[in-house]
């Protein structure tokens, strides 16, 4: 490819069908799939997060999966830091770069990039790091009010990683977060345009399709993925709150693997947060990605 072609991107709620779709456009133009997705970019729970399965990495290259620790934690800044390096390798070997995965906040990152924010002293990460783990975030969050509340009144308390990046901000700066994006973001990285495709099945059928997908992941060995991260996390070897952690179905399973709810109860939550989540996707994508995509139903 030359590298004015438009990047192809594929984005869709969860179990909607963007890696087979990936796979047709890399057949057909030779292409390298990217990974755009913040579960499946870490090294755990390859099954629950849905990486690709072997003999779909057999049918064309794939990047940036299982690319980070399960211990690290991964941002768009940090998602947006790595892909472009991949783009670059893919096109300079002839190849067309594909995109593809349901993390918006990834996608928003590349096609439009941040605005601008001072540089943060690793010392100040570390410092925002170390008060959310002395305070739990229902009390690091009222701590964020006091100092930053429009930030605050923004996030979830659960949001863990989002409450470190205003924390971390502020006490550098001096200002809120939301200071610094009211200035532009600074756009996509210079040459590149993308050609967005967003997979959006009929509900119903989504509906179905997560639930058929989550009855595979329980007869493929979820369950021994949960107990071994749940091992790296007692063993200290990954935190409690680890990004990877926020995985559809991890939680409610981990409560019934410590006995507080039936196996069938666990599965049945698991599916209905699934489609909630599904549903959110869609909204999110059709609310905030540009009037251009292409929706592929």
């Amino acid at each position: 490819m030359t590298h004015s072609e438009p990047i192809s991107i594929v984005v869709g709620p969860t179990a909607s069908g963007k890696s087979s779709y990936a796979l047709e456009i890399a057949a057909a133009k030779d292409g390298v799939i990217i990974n755009a997705d913040s579960m499946q970019i870490y090294d755990a729970l390859h099954v629950l997060s849905a990486q690709p399965h072997p003999e779909d990495l057999e049918l064309a290259p794939h990047r940036l999966y299982s690319a980070l620790q399960a211990s690290e934690r991964c941002t768009p800044q940090l998602w947006r830091d790595m892909v472009i390096p991949e783009i670059h390798s893919a096109q300079n070997a002839g190849k067309h770069p594909i995109l593809v995965g349901g993390t918006g906040l990834y996608i928003r990152a590349l096609i439009e990039g941040f605005s601008p924010t001072p540089e943060i002293p690793a010392e100040a990460r570390d410092d925002a790091i170390l008060w959310q783990q002395k305070l739990g975030n229902p009390v690091y969050h009222k701590a964020l009010s006091k100092f930053d509340p429009e930030m605050a009144a923004q996030l979830n308390p659960n949001d863990t990683q989002r409450l470190i990046r205003a924390w971390e901000v502020f006490k550098s700066t001096g200002k809120s977060l939301a200071y610094w994006q009211t200035f532009p973001p600074s756009g996509p990285p210079e040459g590149m345009t993308f050609d967005i495709h967003f997979i959006n099945p009929p509900r119903e059928e989504l509906y179905e399709r997560c639930n058929m997908r989550f009855d595979y992941m329980l007869d493929s060995g979820i369950l021994d993925e949960i107990k071994a991260l749940r091992t790296q996390i007692k063993d200290g070897i990954a935190p409690d709150d680890a990004p990877i952690t926020n995985a559809l179905g991890f939680r409610v399973l981990s409560d019934y693997l410590d006995g507080e709810i039936s196996l069938e109860d666990a599965v049945d939550k698991a599916k209905t947060d699934t489609r909630r989540y599904a549903k959110r996707q869609v909204t999110w994508f059709r609310n905030q990605l540009p009037e251009t995509i292409t929706e592929i139903i």
